[in-house]
């Protein structure tokens, strides 16, 4: 696991932020339960979200491979407070898959998501990915002000509840290389 530290800033008070790629024990439980919070409390998702996350998420885990796939950690105090995976078992037909992308609220608003966001890109670029993409929804100004700031456009929006609860769906995606 490699690892970065930085100090951010929230208000006043400075907070060391640790950016480790690769799995660390209870990071399953920990980014579903800053999915199934965040996304209960500022949508109402609820059971079915949440066990769709741990499912998924311990899916991919199981066939993660380091070489191809990537999962970077924000750490404060030892404890995971965010995270953002890059699946790529499709990279050379779909592209790779932008996916559990979140911050803690301790977290959010001190730069960590621009952080994740750079390593993971990187990390494509590296590998030479043409393309990344995420699906999200309609509402989430602030992760799509980041995404956009990153190179991701808005390619498809339609109807769908394929988190629970029936949502403008929105596909965006980032060319690295033609």
């Amino acid at each position: 696991m490699s690892r970065i530290d930085e100090l951010g800033r929230q208000g006043n008070s400075e907070m060391s932020v640790e950016i480790e790629r690769g799995y660390a024990p209870g990071a399953i439980g920990r980014i579903t339960e800053l999915h199934g919070t965040f996304y209960q409390q500022h949508t109402g998702f609820g059971l079915y979200f949440e066990s769709k996350v741990a499912c998924e998420l311990s899916e991919f885990l199981r066939r993660y491979d380091s070489n191809r796939d990537g999962i970077w950690l924000a750490r404060t105090h030892g404890s995971i407070e965010g995270s953002l995976v890059i699946d790529s078992v499709d990279a050379a037909t779909a592209g790779a898959h932008l996916r559990w992308f979140i911050a803690s609220d301790t977290l959010r608003g001190t730069g960590v998501g621009n952080r994740l966001m750079r390593a993971a890109l990187d990390f494509c670029r590296l590998r030479n990915y043409i393309k990344i993409y995420l699906w999200t929804f309609e509402g989430l100004n602030a992760a799509r002000h980041l995404y956009e700031k990153y190179g991701f456009r808005l390619v498809q929006q339609q109807r769908g509840n394929q988190w629970g609860a029936e949502v403008n769906e929105q596909r965006f995606e980032c060319r690295l290389a033609q």
